[in-house]
């Protein structure tokens, strides 16, 4: 693009940004060692989005360390761009396709159908299944694989350059603090969409429960005994009726059977989110949710192999040389594979392993090129890629 065509595109974009309000942020100042990017699930969306769209992991790797270091100036958000000055005094900006009206409409009743939504959004929360909401009315809330458009005055020919990809990497934070970022960058600011809501007829909210003080008046009865362990579960027996879903019922009737009995069996506590449970859901229940890659990874390593395909992140460097000598032991007679490392992903050719933070590495396999679950987890990682089927 030249320079002529760049200022008047900008200025027709600052011109459409006048009805709405932009949003200025200072300057990150240098982080901590091991600082992490993106720690909300719609941050790591969106840095997920960066990185599948990135040609080069060398300026991925360059933007992150920009990006700790400080190498960015005051970040500006406005309808469909975000951007700065960063090194050398260039002019980085990234660009976000803004929704339509039509689009926007539809996502105002998803949020104005449940009280949830807003509360969640008013406290900075973007919630799953708004998201999801949002994508069934086909509103592309977060953004996916080349919906990020970078552009940068510096010479650097790279899809995104160190610039644009440490601008991307930082706002990731501004992200996690905050999702009305996002949907800033998707055209409308926070006060605008606060009015839209309160112009709609938003759901009552029952008034339920009895008054504290007659609710202390019962005293706390004796809880019953435990029951049974032995006791084999009896599917619900349920008649079907106008808006129940008897299957769903009993999916979740067993599902809750089961963890109960967990529980009481003494076995480990582990706390899900609502993400996490419906891929747990999907996995032991046989649903189809359309979440295949998610599904695979918890059959092979329950909520450490989701966490494996989803994030990435930085191991000790005492995992890593410990991990290179296992690799280099179990090629003693012949040269070992070329592993590309990149954070806790090792990659040979068609086949990575990840390192996951319960201490396990997690195999992977390339298909039609997407990154698939492919066995248990190992405690070596050349025994990980030694797994059948790799």
């Amino acid at each position: 693009m030249t320079r002529e065509a760049q200022m008047t595109r900008d200025a027709e974009m600052n011109a459409g940004a006048e009805m709405h309000a932009a949003r200025g942020f200072a300057a990150f100042p240098p982080q901590r060692a091991g600082a992490r990017f993106a720690t909300s699930w719609w941050g790591r969306a969106w840095i997920k989005a960066l990185e599948d769209t990135s040609l080069d992991q060398g300026l991925l790797r360059k933007g992150r360390a920009y990006a700790k270091t400080g190498q960015v100036g005051p970040i500006t958000v406005s309808p469909g761009r975000i951007a700065a000055v960063t090194e050398h005094e260039y002019d980085t900006v990234v660009r976000v396709e803004q929704l339509t009206d039509a689009e926007w409409e539809r996502f105002l009743d998803q949020v104005a159908a449940q009280a949830g939504h807003i509360a969640a959004l008013l406290d900075r929360d973007m919630p799953h299944d708004l998201v999801e909401a949002a994508a069934d009315a086909a509103v592309p809330l977060l953004p996916a694989v080349g919906d990020l458009e970078p552009e940068c005055s510096c010479p650097d020919w790279g899809h995104p350059c160190k610039h644009a990809a440490a601008l991307c990497y930082q706002a990731s934070w501004l992200l996690d603090d905050d999702p009305f970022v996002l949907l800033l960058m998707r055209g409308r600011g926070e006060q605008e969409l606060i009015e839209a809501l309160q112009a709609r007829d938003l759901p009552a909210v029952a008034a339920t429960g009895v008054p504290a003080a007659e609710a202390f008046a019962h005293g706390v009865p004796p809880l019953p005994a435990p029951p049974p362990l032995d006791v084999p579960f009896a599917p619900l027996d349920l008649e079907p009726g106008p808006g129940v879903d008897v299957e769903a019922l009993r999916v979740l009737a067993a599902s809750a059977a089961s963890l109960a009995r967990e529980l009481l069996a003494g076995g480990p506590r582990t706390m899900l989110n609502e993400y996490q449970d419906r891929v747990r859901l999907a996995a032991e229940h046989d649903l189809d949710l359309g979440l295949d890659a998610a599904v695979q990874a918890w059959r092979h390593g329950g909520a450490g192999g989701l966490e494996a395909l989803e994030s990435a992140w930085n191991p000790p460097k005492r995992v890593l040389a410990r991990a290179q000598a296992l690799l280099d032991a179990a090629w003693e007679a012949e040269p070992p594979p070329g592993v590309e490392l990149w954070r806790n992903r090792w990659t040979a050719g068609e086949q990575q392993v990840r390192y996951g933070r319960d201490g396990r590495w997690y195999p992977f396999v390339r298909r039609d090129g997407e990154w698939w679950p492919a066995g248990p987890p190992e405690r070596d990682p050349s025994a990980a890629l030694l797994t059948p089927g790799l």
